[in-house]
């Protein structure tokens, strides 16, 4: 299958200084021919910033010593480093970023170790968003509000950060990544497939289409449209109540026609018929909201729409939100009635819970 071509920034404009890292493959084409350069040049500072992660011009040697001085006069390389690292004791990490606005956003470390201790599978969490507009009642990051996208680099900057830190205490690099932190990536569109690209693109940071995941509370048009441009990687959807009544009183995003389950049904039909690729649902159980018989039998017609699986996941309380975590003799009514019904789940156990574990939680309390 033809690489989708990731949708570009405006036409570009040479205003210093330029973020390089915010601009896509093309867009970095763009920016060589503009100073008198062929497009290939484009193509080799796209290699050094994401495969060989340059921090400076200077380091490009394979670039012309003319276009590095230029470069460095009219842009820069912003690069993210953490002002916060913390190290839970099942070994999850969380950092904490700044962006040059001066607004903190959040990625988390997930190791999954063997018995030996090594590493079998290592993913990175990270954020699309500083905040969310979306206002789950149960999420950390929705008491923040809308604060602002996070570029293609700054997103990538968050797996080349946790890469290297993988690399030095597990000796091996990350194996996946999940859009699952902070924001709603389907809000941040084409700065979230740029950055699909620079992860998966052979000559940038390499890694499988089938090895990343993007989560949404499920924006029927944006689903559509990533199915359109189907980049390859999975796709999950934070449904966490199985009715319209239900989800619409913990999920601001169903009271809407455009966004309710009949839109979020029609969606998820069409990707699965484009792609040939099934959904996860993640739904998050909370005690004597979404937890009951009965709700896991409409979760199963839910699954029944198209090919799907289901990931229940172990709620990481928040104060003051006032939802707990079901009980684990509920949580095996629940799995043993989807079971019955033919469907497949997983089940994900809260990690870091000592160290600020639910998502928003750290840019919060550093940001009160």
């Amino acid at each position: 299958m033809e690489r989708s071509r990731p949708p570009s920034p405006a036409r570009l404009a040479i205003t210093p200084p330029i973020d390089v890292k915010a601009l896509s493959r093309e867009a970095l084409e763009d920016l060589a021919r503009t100073l008198g350069e062929p497009a290939y040049r484009g193509r080799q500072l796209f290699q050094w910033l994401y495969r060989q992660d340059a921090t400076s011009f200077e380091a490009m040697t394979d670039l012309p010593k003319t276009l590095r001085a230029t470069l460095a006069d009219i842009a820069e390389i912003d690069t993210l480093t953490p002002d916060l690292l913390q190290t839970a004791q099942d070994e999850t990490v969380k950092a904490l970023f700044t962006l040059s606005s001066g607004r903190q956003v959040e990625t988390v470390l997930i190791p999954d170790l063997d018995a030996t201790g090594a590493a079998k599978r290592l993913t990175v969490c990270v954020s699309s968003q500083v905040g969310c507009a979306m206002a789950c009642s149960f999420c950390a990051t929705g008491l923040m509000g809308f604060q602002q996208n996070l570029t293609p680099g700054e997103i990538f900057d968050q797996v080349r950060f946790m890469n290297t830190l993988a690399q030095e205490r597990y000796g091996r690099p990350i194996t996946h990544v999940v859009f699952m932190g902070m924001g709603e990536p389907l809000l941040n569109y084409d700065n979230v497939l740029c950055s699909l690209d620079f992860l998966t693109h052979p000559d940038g940071f390499g890694l499988a289409p089938r090895r990343i995941t993007v989560s949404t509370v499920g924006l029927a048009r944006r689903i559509k449209q990533l199915a359109e441009d189907d980049v390859g990687c999975n796709l999950a959807v934070s449904l966490h109540a199985p009715t319209d009544a239900k989800r619409s009183r913990i999920m601001p995003v169903n009271r809407a026609a455009a966004t309710d389950l009949t839109a979020l049904r029609a969606a998820i039909q069409y990707y699965t018929n484009q792609t040939r690729r099934r959904v996860t649902y993640e739904y998050c159980l909370f005690r004597g909201v979404n937890d009951t018989e009965e709700d896991a039998a409409h979760l199963a017609d839910v699954v029944a729409w198209a090919p799907s699986k289901v990931n229940l996941i172990l709620y990481n309380p928040v104060p003051g939100l006032g939802f707990e975590r079901t009980s684990e003799a509920q949580l095996h009514v629940f799995i043993r009635i989807l079971v019955h019904r033919g469907v497949t789940v997983t089940v994900r156990r809260s990690r870091g819970q000592d160290i600020d574990a639910a998502c928003g939680q750290l840019a919060i309390r550093n940001n009160p």
